[in-house]
């Protein structure tokens, strides 16, 4: 089988592709833009990307390509309905990046809640040497024991930052498209209103494209803290930011853009350097044990396809 690995930059620099030659003739593309999709896909029959859209444009005159396999739990940059008529299978990696997630907004949450970047300022531009004060307490912060923490999106990474969030004595509550017995579900008007801490962590689909809207934010609790770790198009991030110059947000997260990398004419691009906002570029998957097991499963689903099985088939 011949495979061509169409955007090996997003998936890092250290991550070693070479157990990929086990399974095939392996060409290794750093980028792909989408004039050059079909050229670097050439006669191969699988392909391995993570960002590249492909679809009927791009895929445009390729030939023998029979599988995609998509480093990444979202799919949202595949055409399926077109891969489905031109008998092109689909294959995606489920959960290997739910520790490195979770932790990512965890880690956010705590940041904006403690405001730890500007104490730690305070101590790195020499003021705390200066001021003869044993401590310092300003900008004051609040634990987050007893707040209420908001989770749109309850799969496996909703859950395991729910877990967390129990731990650190937040009162869980979750807003899932599917409620299931057992979760403390609320409706969207519900979590945004009484949230504390909003963190989301949904699938982009028609249903959830833009579900977050300037309506959604207005709702917001005054001073909450939101956080999206699932994808920029969930949410109206020209209405986040306003929320944050306003005044109505109390601290901001994302990881995710709806433009990727993030543009200069981007609403986030203008608060980026506020306390109390902590942007990030897409790196939240990305622990180096998250993208080795990424890779791991992306083996198995050609293993799989081969053998005429239908492991992680997004197609079907």
């Amino acid at each position: 089988m011949k495979i061509a690995v169409l955007d090996a930059d997003t998936l890092g620099a250290d991550l070693d592709l070479s157990p990929l030659a086990g399974e095939g003739e392996v060409r290794v593309f750093a980028g792909t833009s989408p004039a050059e999709v079909a050229a670097h896909i050439g006669d191969a029959e699988a392909a391995v990307v993570n960002k590249v859209r492909l679809n009927e444009t791009t895929l445009a005159g390729v030939k023998n390509l029979r599988l995609i396999c998509v480093a990444a739990t979202g799919y949202d940059n595949i055409d399926l309905d077109f891969c489905r008529g031109r008998g092109i299978a689909v294959c995606n990696v489920a959960g290997y990046s739910t520790d490195s997630v979770a932790e990512l907004t965890v880690a956010m949450a705590l940041s904006l809640v403690t405001h730890l970047p500007a104490f730690c300022r305070h101590v790195e531009s020499g003021a705390y040497t200066r001021g003869g004060v044993a401590n310092c307490l300003f900008p004051a912060y609040h634990e987050l024991r007893g707040l209420t923490w908001g989770i749109a999106g309850y799969g496996n990474i909703g859950r395991a930052v729910g877990r967390v969030a129990e731990a650190l004595g937040c009162r869980v509550q979750v807003f899932r498209r599917h409620p299931q017995k057992g979760d403390a579900a609320v409706d969207l008007d519900t979590l945004c209103r009484t949230s504390d801490i909003l963190s989301v962590h949904l699938p982009l689909t028609p249903e959830t494209r833009g579900l977050f809207d300037a309506a959604a934010v207005a709702k917001l609790k005054p001073g909450a803290i939101f956080i999206n770790a699932a994808r920029g198009a969930v949410t109206d991030e020209q209405a986040l930011a306003d929320a944050v110059v306003s005044g109505r947000l109390g601290g901001l997260g994302a990881d995710v853009y709806t433009t990727e990398p993030m543009p200069g004419t981007h609403p986030f691009y203008a608060i980026r350097g506020r306390d109390n906002v902590c942007l990030t570029p897409h790196m939240a998957w990305g622990a180096v044990e998250a993208r080795q097991r990424c890779l791991a499963e992306i083996i198995e689903n050609i293993r799989a396809f081969k053998a005429g099985k239908t492991r992680s088939r997004v197609d079907l």
